[in-house]
């Protein structure tokens, strides 16, 4: 069953331990992610931001899906709010198998496709694939381009890429199927950190050219 009150996005269940937001963009998701998490609602478990949606786990045993459904019908997102104001520059080598290819597909010189991708301002829309392998959005509209038509079998750790609207940079070395634009030696996913993702949902992202 779907549902919708006033100001309050779409819920739908997912399972019996968990409602699904249905938004209309990610600045939403991240408003609403934020407000959950500072609403501090009983029995909430996990708060995972999507593209366009919030998926928000609880534990049964301390609340159930009624009373968890008529608490996020109560939330007003404030229009400030958000999940991560966190503002990281990571610097990449613009030497990435696919730089020729990107330019071809877009009609822009390898010198325009790397203007493009740095003056972006880039946010992380949301996580997954892998751990530590965050989607960004935010990119120049010129950058959109597809997926290789045959993925690698090995993408190394810290390839920076991009496929349709986002950009990425491998966490760790992984088949993709994405454009290769260049590399970084910046570290993003450390397991005994806490929390171990450098990249989260919300934060800012800009990338500076090194090297030649």
């Amino acid at each position: 069953m779907t549902s919708r009150v006033a100001d309050v996005p779409a819920l739908r269940p997912c399972g019996e331990h968990a409602w699904l937001l249905d938004l209309d963009d990610n600045a939403m998701v991240h408003r609403w992610a934020a407000a959950i998490r500072e609403a501090e609602l009983p029995g909430v478990r996990e708060v995972v931001p999507g593209l366009t949606t919030v998926l928000v786990t609880f534990d049964a045993g301390l609340t159930n899906a009624s009373a968890l459904r008529a608490a996020l019908c109560t939330l007003q997102p404030r229009p400030d709010q958000s999940e991560d104001h966190d503002h990281h520059v990571i610097d990449v080598r613009y030497d990435g198998e696919d730089l020729d290819d990107v330019s071809k597909l877009t009609g822009l010189t390898v010198a325009e496709v790397i203007a493009a991708h740095t003056e972006s301002v880039w946010t992380v829309a949301f996580c997954g694939f892998a751990p530590g392998f965050s989607y960004l959005v935010g990119g120049d509209p010129r950058l959109y381009v597809p997926r290789r038509d045959e993925s690698r079998v090995r993408v190394p750790a810290g390839a920076v890429a991009i496929a349709g609207a986002f950009s990425a940079v491998y966490p760790r070395v992984s088949p993709g199927g994405w454009q290769l634009l260049g590399h970084t030696d910046a570290v993003l996913w450390d397991s005994a950190a806490d929390p171990p993702a450098v990249l989260r949902p919300g934060a800012v992202v800009q990338f500076r050219r090194v090297g030649s």
